[in-house]
C-alpha cells in the first residue's frame, strides 16, 4: 500500500476531522484524482511528438496516457478538428498516491532554487492546479532520451468544499507551499 495513503488514513484524516469538527468521516476531504496534461502545439507538424510524450508520461505516472484531440478547426493555428494536440493521464487510488508522493518527495527537491508551490492556485471549489516547466525533474526520465523539454499541468482534484480545507489537506500530505511573501 502507498506510503502517502497510510499517512492520510492514520494522520491527515484524524487531524482534519479534529480541526474542522466534521460530524461524519465522510465529510473529511480526500484526494479524488490527479490529472496530468501535456499540450503539444508542435504535434500538428510532427505526429511522432505525441508518441514521445506518451512514453514520458507513462514512465512518470506508471499508467498509459491517452491522446487529446482538437475540438475545433482553427485556421490561424493551422489546426484541423480531430488532430492530436496533447496527452493526458488521470490517476486514482494507489497510483495517484504513489505519484503525489514522488512529486512532493523527489521531483520538487530536484528543482533548482525551489521556494515552494503557489499557495493561491486553488479554483474556489477545493481543487489545486500547478504547472511544471520541464519533465526532467522526475527521476524516471532519462535526460539523453528527451527530444524536447516540455512542461505539464497537474491538477489535484479533492472532495474538499473550500480552498482552505483543500490547502490544509495538501499541506498535511506534504505539499511544499511557498511561505507568504516569498516569490516563487
Amino acid at each position: 500500500m502507498a506510503r502517502l495513503k497510510d499517512l492520510y488514513k492514520n494522520e491527515v484524516a484524524p487531524a482534519l476531522m479534529k480541526k474542522y469538527e466534521y460530524k461524519s468521516v465522510m465529510q473529511i476531504p480526500k484526494l479524488d484524482k490527479v490529472v496530468i496534461n501535456v499540450g503539444a502545439g508542435d504535434a500538428k507538424d510532427n505526429s511522432k511528438v505525441i508518441d514521445s510524450i506518451i512514453s514520458d508520461l507513462e514512465q512518470i505516472s506508471g499508467q498509459k496516457p491517452v491522446a487529446t484531440y482538437a475540438k475545433k478547426s482553427v485556421a490561424n493555428f493551422k489546426l484541423r478538428q480531430g488532430m492530436k494536440i496533447g496527452v493526458k493521464v488521470t490517476l486514482r487510488g494507489d497510483r495517484m498516491y504513489e505519484f503525489v508522493d514522488r512529486l512532493f518527495s523527489f521531483a520538487f527537491p530536484r528543482v533548482r532554487d525551489f521556494k515552494g508551490i503557489n499557495p493561491d492556485a486553488f479554483d474556489g471549489r477545493g481543487n489545486y492546479s500547478l504547472g511544471l516547466k520541464e519533465q526532467l525533474i522526475f527521476p524516471e526520465i532519462d535526460y539523453d532520451k528527451v527530444d524536447k523539454i516540455r512542461g505539464m499541468d497537474i491538477a489535484f482534484v479533492t472532495t474538499a468544499a473550500t480552498d482552505a480545507e483543500a490547502r490544509e489537506l495538501l499541506s498535511l500530505l506534504g505539499a511544499p507551499f511557498a511561505k507568504e511573501g516569498e516569490e516563487r
